[in-house]
């Protein structure tokens, strides 16, 4: 039985392309500035943002810690989402390494700031506290369920960040989902942050790394950073080539993965008893079974072949390159078998 991997579009594979891509790659040393495919691969993300400039780091996690030791002091607060990825998946490495405070707000079904809440935690200037110095948005949102924040929504942030003087950073490790999925260019999105970040080991099939970017100051004092914490890379040539493969290939097709999430959802939601959690807005999809404990129903799927995990009480599935159309109604047949065969 061929197992179907709906964990995270973290589970991609490269596309054949793409590996020769790599393998074919022309490369440097990095840290000396001197991979011109990591130069062309920085280059071209930044144009893709609208930014001045990038760099190519090892991790979404890691970009985002260099993107908050950047624009923060030792000491300052940092206004995040309650629920957003920095301080749910992230390690606490904002306050171990940092030693930064994450000033966590209210977010609503979307994943969007309450921004009364956001006003109410900006810190005043009073030597009691910290200071407020930056300002976090993730777009998508994972843990709302991939939603998308639209430019109206992201403007909002950026509206309140510039009357309270803050930056803002933009976790947008699938920000390439949100732009197709509301059909406009990915800089209109990125245009609301200072600086952003972009995962390309998720729906853009790279076997790992992330970029940042922002102003080519931000980014110079953002590589002192990124060598700290040890992502100085060398001859990582190889890891950018795939990042320029995907940024050329793999972008419009993640339509594909949000139409295959839709049917995904339409499938479930026909089952009794289940309820989505919400309906899916791009590539990620949380559901409940009445009945069933959701890490019971975990270790079902499991066995029956459909990879997914209990998230907060929630099964999560995510779709990808790798999966189709065929993989999502088998996975949808075996669910039923599951469920039918009662808790």
């Amino acid at each position: 039985m061929k197992p179907i991997e709906l964990r995270s579009d973290t589970f991609t594979l490269p596309a054949p392309e793409m590996r020769r891509a790599m393998a074919d790659a022309e490369l440097g040393d990095d840290v000396f500035g001197e991979d011109p495919t990591v130069n062309r691969l920085e280059a071209l993300m930044a144009e893709r943002m609208g930014k001045e400039a990038a760099v190519f780091v090892t991790s979404g996690t890691q970009g985002n810690l260099i993107a908050m030791l950047t624009h923060c002091p030792r000491g300052a607060e940092v206004i995040v989402g309650e629920n957003a990825h920095i301080p749910t998946f992230e390690g606490g490495g904002s306050s171990i390494v940092g030693g930064l405070g994450l000033r966590l707000v209210r977010t609503d079904a979307k994943g969007r700031l309450d921004l009364g809440h956001v006003r109410e935690n900006i810190r005043p200037d009073d030597e009691h506290f910290p200071r407020t110095r930056l300002i976090c948005v993730e777009n998508t949102h994972n843990r709302a369920g991939g939603m998308v924040q639209n430019e109206e929504d992201l403007a909002a942030v950026r509206g309140l960040a510039d009357r309270r003087g803050l930056p803002v950073h933009i976790d947008g490790a699938r920000v390439f989902n949100a732009a197709v999925k509301l059909a406009v260019p990915v800089a209109n999105l990125a245009a609301f942050g200072d600086s952003i970040s972009i995962c390309l080991s998720k729906g853009l099939g790279c076997p790992v790394g992330s970029l940042l970017c922002g102003t080519k100051d931000f980014i110079h004092e953002a590589r002192r950073n990124r060598k700290m914490l040890g992502g100085g890379m060398r001859q990582a040539g190889v890891l950018a080539a795939a990042g320029i493969y995907a940024l050329e290939n793999m972008v419009d097709r993640l339509a594909e993965d949000h139409e295959n999430a839709r049917i995904a959802s339409e499938g479930l939601a026909a089952m009794p008893g289940v309820k989505l959690a919400p309906p899916p807005d791009t590539n990620l999809l949380y559901f409940t079974v009445d009945g069933w404990n959701a890490r019971k129903l975990e270790e079902r799927l499991n066995a029956a072949g459909v990879r997914c995990f209990d998230e907060a009480g929630r099964i999560r599935w995510v779709t990808h390159y790798g999966i189709t159309r065929a993989d999502i109604d088998e996975a949808l047949d075996r669910t039923r078998k599951v469920l039918s065969a009662g808790a």
